[in-house]
């Protein structure tokens, strides 16, 4: 069963918002409309909505102040809705906490997929004991334990701290600065290159060549997506 029954759009756009309570409540989802950001925040708060579909364009506040201004107190899912698909904006909404974007225009199955990647997100959020498996891959954080097809790998220190981090954003797109920053530290946000070369090593350790389905995903320009069951 879904964890996601209410959804809250944030759209000024009454098109746009028509279209989604549509495509969301024939899925059977609740479905909360708000046409500004003030409102959209004052509706999450009143609401209790499990996941937040949010347009950047807003007449009173950006989609980027409305998305900080959840994160200081909520970490409700937030899918951003952007007409911008250049690489840095989707960037700059990814590190100001969205969980997801989607560019316009879109479809009705490219929203739909989107708000499954976030829901099998919110179902991996297990306590640390727990054991994160996707297809081969078994991941025992606690026990700092790594398994492809029941055989174990090693990993050095640094492939560990990106897995780690992959794990326990699965679903989710991580990107290039929020893992240099984890890993390397803050002086370092930069240095691309780094990631490019770990996540390499990651994947001739983790993805068997014959592999049909990669684990670990690369989001162009912006970061990965670590495969989730």
């Amino acid at each position: 069963m879904s964890p996601f029954k209410k959804i809250l759009i944030i759209d000024d756009e009454a098109p746009i918002r028509k279209f989604l309570r549509l495509s969301l409540t024939t899925e059977g989802y609740t479905v909360i409309e708000a046409s500004t950001g003030k409102d959209g925040i004052r509706e999450l708060i009143a609401s209790r909505a499990e996941l937040v579909i949010l347009d950047l364009g807003l007449p009173d506040l950006s989609g980027e102040e409305v998305l900080l201004k959840i994160r200081e107190w909520s970490k409700v899912p937030v899918i951003v809705l952007t007409a911008k698909g250049d690489e840095e904006s989707k960037v700059k909404v990814l590190d100001a906490g969205a969980d997801d974007y989607l560019t316009k225009p879109f479809s009705v199955t490219e929203l739909l997929a989107r708000l499954r990647v976030a829901e099998r997100h919110a179902s991996t959020q297990d306590p640390p004991s727990s054991i994160f498996q996707s297809g081969p891959l078994s991941v025992d954080l606690s026990g700092r334990i790594i398994k492809l097809s029941g055989k174990e790998i090693h990993l050095t220190a640094t492939e560990y701290g990106i897995l780690r981090l992959l794990v326990k954003n699965a679903g989710k797109v991580v990107t290039h600065r929020q893992i240099l920053q984890e890993i390397w530290g803050p002086n370092s946000v930069e240095h691309t290159q780094y990631i490019r070369v770990y996540v390499g090593h990651l994947r001739k350790k983790l993805e068997p060549e014959e592999a049909a389905i990669k684990l670990i995903t690369t989001e162009a320009g912006v970061g990965y997506r670590l495969r989730v069951p």
